[in-house]
């Protein structure tokens, strides 16, 4: 295990980060909820970041903020671009970063998740006392209340098989390498976490840089993990820390009568290319490929019908298997007004 040198004591332990995209509703209601969690740490920040919403989120969140009594704890920043998960939260860390007051911690929250008491100071407690990792993460749950799988293993060629096959047998044999295998009912050691509740040590950041905003939605946090760990961090998920997420509000992406959306494509895509080279993406793209044929045919002599989004695989093989790199469905950036001369 590669030993990190942890930085002297910063002046602020924590900067939290909610991303909003046309929920300025429910990104108050997850900022009330956050700073009841925050009360246990006085110095810390939140920097709501509006993700160029253009719907009157911006006004409304800062409207909001002015009125809550919460003062100068709570920036509200507007992004000057859609770019994604990736590059909202990079829009303020990156601030962050360069000010004066450097946060030992940096918390992302999703404007749909909801901490629950003692969410957060169970991560920082999990960060402090394991000076070896350097992410860690939340159980977190729908409002029935039930489990969201978000601790996993890392994506392979095996894991995309069994993926698409769905077939006990087979899911049998290739079970160290299934993605999203049962949730750990205990604090534990994982690949990587769902950004949904994540705390990051800011060594961390500092050592492997921000998150890639190549990536619009979807696999940004696998990617994230899987550096952290090639520079020698490790990855925990904290049970005792628990957040009640709505899930997909911004996306609309667990509607499986939608098609998948190019973005989720594309991620896949960029991941698989970038972290294990051509030939792996497209083994990787063969086998889901197959596997989803074969599983399609089953569930059809069987006369039921699959759980994917309407046209996935159809969509995937379109997407996938052209020689062309297709665009990856992101909204166009808006042009740079020109400076003056």
């Amino acid at each position: 295990m590669e030993t990190h040198a942890l930085p002297e004591t910063p002046v602020m332990k924590l900067l939290a980060v909610i991303l909003n995209y046309k929920t300025p509703d429910m990104t108050l209601e997850a900022l009330v909820a956050l700073m009841r969690e925050l009360a246990a740490f006085p110095d810390a920040r939140v920097a709501i970041v509006d993700n160029d919403s253009q719907d009157g989120s911006l006004e409304k969140i800062q409207a909001g903020v002015d009125a809550s009594g919460f003062g100068d704890r709570v920036l509200v920043m507007p992004s000057d671009y859609n770019g994604g998960f990736a590059y909202g939260n990079n829009f303020a860390i990156e601030r962050a970063l360069r000010g004066p007051d450097l946060p030992e911690y940096v918390y992302l929250l999703n404007s749909d998740a909801f901490p629950d008491p003692g969410c957060v100071e169970a991560l920082v407690r999990y960060l402090d006392t394991h000076p070896e990792a350097g992410i860690a993460g939340s159980y977190v749950h729908g409002p029935e209340p039930v489990p969201h799988k978000t601790a996993f293993r890392f994506p392979s060629i095996a894991g995309e098989l069994e993926t698409a096959l769905g077939i006990g047998i087979v899911s049998k044999l290739l079970e160290r390498w299934i993605v999203a295998p049962p949730l750990p009912t205990r604090t534990c050691e994982v690949d990587w976490l769902a950004g949904a509740s994540m705390l990051i040590r800011r060594a961390v950041i500092e050592e492997i840089g921000l998150m890639d905003d190549a990536y619009f939605l979807y696999y940004e946090e696998t990617d994230y993990c899987l550096r952290a760990q090639r520079a020698g961090w490790r990855i925990g998920y904290v049970v005792e820390s628990s957040v009640t997420h709505i899930g997909s509000v911004s996306t609309g992406f667990k509607d499986h009568s939608r098609p998948t959306p190019r973005f989720w494509f594309a991620s896949r895509r960029h991941y698989f290319l970038k972290n294990h080279g051509r030939l792996a993406l497209w083994a990787a793209n063969l086998v889901y490929f197959l596997g989803g044929l074969v599983c399609r045919i089953r569930l059809g002599l069987l006369g039921r019908a699959t759980k994917d989004p309407r046209r996935h695989l159809r969509d995937f093989a379109a997407f996938n298997f052209r020689l062309q790199t297709p665009s990856d469905g992101r909204p166009p950036r808006k042009p740079r007004a020109a400076s003056p001369s």
